[in-house]
Order: C-alpha cells, then sequence, then structure tokens
C-alpha cells in the first residue's frame, strides 16, 4: 500500500477472520426408513376423535345387517358443531367419522345407492352428516378424516366384481366433494352374513385379492395427495393390534408391509413393531370412551372415567403412538352429557400434569456429544424446542447425560422424545436419580420414538441422568422432561 504523503510502500497484512464464532455442522444423517412430514405432523396431533354413528345408534346394534330402512336414521337434534367444539376444546385435533358402517348406510347423498341420508325422512332427505360435519372442523380448525367399510352386508353385488366398482365410486365422491381429507380409514371387517340385496347369505372373500388394495389406495393417493391411509397394513398408518387403546411397550414404528393382509395381520407384530421394517408405518391406539362403539342408553353409567382415559393415553401417546377415541353420538345427534364431562375433565388433568417442565433450562451434560458441537450439546435436550436435539458421535450406541437441578426436586412423572424426522433408534435406556451420593434407577424403557412417558413412585432428587443402554443407530433425544402428576390422577 503506497503512503500517500512519504510516496514509500508499505505492505498491509490483514489476518482472514473467521465469519461467525463456529463452523457449520450438518445434522445427523437419517436412518434407513424415516417418516413423511405428514406422518410426522400426524404423530404430533397425539389426540384424535372417532365418530361412530348410522342405524346402528338408533337400532341399539353394534353391526347392522344392511336390511334397516333409511328411515330409521332420523336424528331429531344433529348437531356437527357440538362435536367439533368439544373435540378441540379437549384437544382433539381431527375427527373421523363412519361414513359408511359394515351395514351399508351412507352418511352422505351418495348418487350410487338409495341406502343413505338422501332417502331418510331426516331433513326431508336434503341431509348430509359428512357435508355438515366437514364445515364443523373447518369452522373449529379440525382436520377431517372419513371411515369407509369395505364390507357392505347392503349392498347386492358384495363379493362380486361389481361391488369393486362401486366401492371406488363412493371413495371418489368422498375424496372429491368435501375439500382436503387427512386421514381415510380402512378396516379389517370382511364378508360374513348379511342381506345384500334381499339375499340374506353369506359371503366371503378372499381378503388378499378382492379389494385389490394397492389400486385403490393409488386412486386415494391420486385424489388426495396428502392424505394418510390407516389399514392394518397401511402404507401410512397402522393398528395397534387392540381396540383398548394400548400401544405395546416395544413400539417401532416400522414394520415390513409385505406379506400383511388386512383383516388377517398379526396383533401382537403390529403391536410392537419392527426394529427392521422396511416401512415407516405409524400405530394408531383405537378404542371407545363407551363399552360399544355406537351410542347405546344402557351404557350411559359406564363412561370411561377421566382416569381411565389417562391410563390409556401413558400407554398410547406416551408408548410412541397416536391416541384415537370414540364419542358416539345419541339418537338425537348430540354427544352425551357425561361423555363430555368426563373428555373436559380428562384433558384439565393432563393439561395441569404437563403444564410445567421442571427440567427445562436445567444444565446438562453428556459422555458424548457429537464433534463437541453447540448444534448436539445435551443443553438442547432442556430448552423446550423440539427441532432441537442432542447427538452423539458416528458409532458410539451408548451414552449418558446427566441433568443438575440445581435445587431437590419432586416428580413423579418422565417424558423423552426422539427428533423421528432422522428415524428411531432408541432400543434400551434407563433413568438414575442421585439419592445420597449413589445412582438408583428409577425408570427404564425399550423404545422412546415421538414420545415415552414414564409413570414412576415420587422421588426427590437435584441430579437425574439419562443412560442409553443399547440403540440402532448413533443415539439421538429432542426433549426431556420431568413433570409432577396432577392429584386428581
Amino acid at each position: 500500500m503506497r503512503n500517500p504523503t512519504s510516496g514509500q510502500q508499505y505492505l498491509l497484512i490483514i489476518p482472514l477472520l473467521a465469519i461467525g464464532c463456529a463452523s457449520r455442522m450438518d445434522d445427523i444423517s437419517p436412518t434407513a426408513v424415516v417418516p413423511t412430514p405428514q406422518q410426522i405432523a400426524y404423530q404430533e396431533m397425539e389426540l384424535i376423535g372417532f365418530i361412530h354413528f348410522s342405524v346402528n345408534t338408533f337400532t341399539d346394534q353394534e353391526w347392522g345387517n344392511g336390511a334397516e330402512s333409511p328411515d330409521t336414521f332420523n336424528p331429531t337434534a344433529l348437531d356437527a358443531r357440538q362435536w367439533a367444539e368439544v373435540a378441540r376444546d379437549v384437544g382433539m385435533k381431527q375427527l373421523i367419522v363412519t361414513a359408511k358402517h359394515h351395514d351399508g348406510f351412507c352418511l352422505w347423498p351418495s348418487a350410487h345407492t338409495e341406502h343413505s341420508v338422501k332417502y331418510s325422512s331426516w331433513k326431508n332427505g336434503q341431509g348430509d352428516v359428512v357435508g355438515e360435519l366437514a364445515t364443523a372442523c373447518r369452522e373449529y380448525g379440525l382436520k377431517l378424516g372419513l371411515y369407509l367399510s369395505p364390507w357392505d352386508r347392503n349392498h347386492a353385488e358384495y363379493g362380486r366384481a361389481g361391488y369393486l366398482t362401486y366401492y371406488r365410486n363412493q371413495l371418489e365422491e368422498l375424496l372429491t366433494q368435501y375439500g382436503e381429507i387427512a386421514e381415510i380409514w380402512f378396516d379389517g371387517a370382511n364378508g360374513g352374513s348379511g342381506y345384500y340385496g334381499g339375499a340374506n347369505e353369506t359371503r366371503l372373500i378372499d381378503r388378499e385379492t378382492y379389494y385389490e388394495w394397492p389400486e385403490t389406495w393409488a386412486m386415494v393417493k391420486r385424489l388426495q395427495p396428502d392424505i394418510l391411509i390407516f389399514s392394518d397394513a397401511g402404507p401410512d398408518i397402522r393398528w395397534i393390534g387392540n381396540e383398548r387403546g394400548r400401544a405395546g411397550e416395544t413400539n417401532w414404528s416400522t414394520i415390513n408391509r409385505s406379506g400383511i393382509v388386512v383383516g388377517a395381520a398379526d396383533p401382537a407384530y403390529l403391536n410392537s413393531g419392527n426394529p427392521d421394517g422396511s416401512d415407516w408405518v405409524v400405530g394408531e391406539c383405537d378404542v371407545s370412551i363407551r363399552p360399544g362403539w355406537f351410542y347405546h342408553a344402557r351404557q350411559d353409567s359406564r363412561v370411561k372415567t377421566p382416569q381411565a382415559l389417562l391410563d390409556i393415553y401413558y400407554q398410547s401417546v406416551g408408548r410412541n403412538g397416536t391416541l384415537l377415541l370414540n364419542i358416539p353420538p345419541t339418537e338425537e345427534g348430540l354427544l352425551h352429557e357425561t361423555d363430555i364431562q368426563s373428555l373436559r375433565e380428562f384433558r384439565s388433568i393432563l393439561d395441569e400434569t404437563f403444564r410445567t417442565n421442571l427440567a427445562s433450562g436445567k444444565r446438562a451434560t453428556a459422555s458424548n456429544s457429537r464433534a463437541n458441537h453447540r448444534k448436539f450439546s445435551p443443553r438442547n435436550l432442556l430448552d423446550d424446542d423440539t427441532d432441537t436435539y442432542w447427538a452423539t458421535d458416528d458409532g458410539t450406541k451408548t451414552a449418558t447425560v446427566e441433568i443438575d437441578l440445581g435445587d431437590t426436586t419432586e416428580f413423579d412423572r418422565i417424558m423423552l422424545q426422539e427428533p423421528i424426522r432422522f428415524g428411531q433408534r432408541i432400543a434400551r435406556f434407563t433413568v438414575e436419580a442421585q439419592q445420597a451420593g449413589q445412582w438408583v434407577e428409577i425408570a427404564k424403557g425399550t423404545t422412546i420414538g415421538y414420545k415415552r412417558l414414564l409413570r414412576i413412585q415420587p422421588v426427590k432428587t437435584d441430579m437425574v441422568r439419562i443412560i442409553i443402554l443399547d440403540a440402532l443407530d448413533l443415539p439421538a433425544l429432542a426433549s426431556f422432561g420431568l413433570y409432577k402428576a396432577s392429584s386428581r390422577e
């Protein structure tokens, strides 16, 4: 550089300064099987409502035989807005309605059958339950799902090739006339005795081939690209293997879909998943708030208590599943007050228990943190942000994270979450608390996935540690929480 006054030349040496205080670090590599964004959003909903409503509500049956007159269906005060308002208020993010159950009666005015609301006296044949619910869900910020029974005990062509055309025509109606549909539900009840257009006989089908499921699912995805499909075999959501709303103590989100026949799957396999599975298929845990799925007045005194619902929540959402809770409307077309009160108390207790994370913002250290980079710091477990996470170096499948609570803290609920956008990894872990200078095991588990909740006896301590004992790949955790349960639990 030339000095303008002296004419002498000087060499100015400028050191190269790093931009920022730390180099950029890439995220961990995902495992071979990971969820879609729609599947992640689905698990984050946690609680979904099921609406079983049909002619069975009026005949006091669980399964109609298909011979019921459309005039059987005649609710006097149907209010889908009430259903949606209650669902929203108790934390449900979606409602699924039985657009057609096994009896074949359609809750929308289908152009392909006379066995529907169009031929009932309800609203002089001008009613549309699916349409009213679609409007109510939009008003109350809920997603809409539909159940369309593959088995139809009314249709004359069931069991023959003609029925498949009819079934797909109905799917097309439902998936093109009501806006965005978040989930379509296909169950495994297929074939048996029925009315079948007056034949009154038993018809059995080959469950593996009759419905041509791959083609039917492809049609569904073409009509609704973001929809999630439920069945024993997914492809997006799987039955959890029971109707008690309980996932397995071990619950992998992966299974091998190949070879699973809808309606003939192994419940134990669906309940636990498969760590070596080739397909990410989330477990949906379905259960009714009453002994039956449809409303029966005789069951008004047998509605599940808030505490019973909490127990189910811990064993569904708290075991890497999503809870699908059925709340059946009465003959009037309204949710029963007993059901509503139980749901509201359940939500109130749940909110009270998980309102305050006693570990939030506390100090955390780990035996191994990936590249010792802050992006993977154990402090990320305690920042109330599931987008951040702690992870270990490649090849490290066991590790320990210690949390210093600062002061003696009492808790009896533990929460762990993996960043599942990178897959499900952790296979076995324990949680310990320091007691009189010694580490004592207070909880243990296998899988974590989206969320794991552990109920334990009350513990008082100022130090807690998580020990990852086994993982399929380098372990990663997004969140850790400690909570004190509501006294109403």
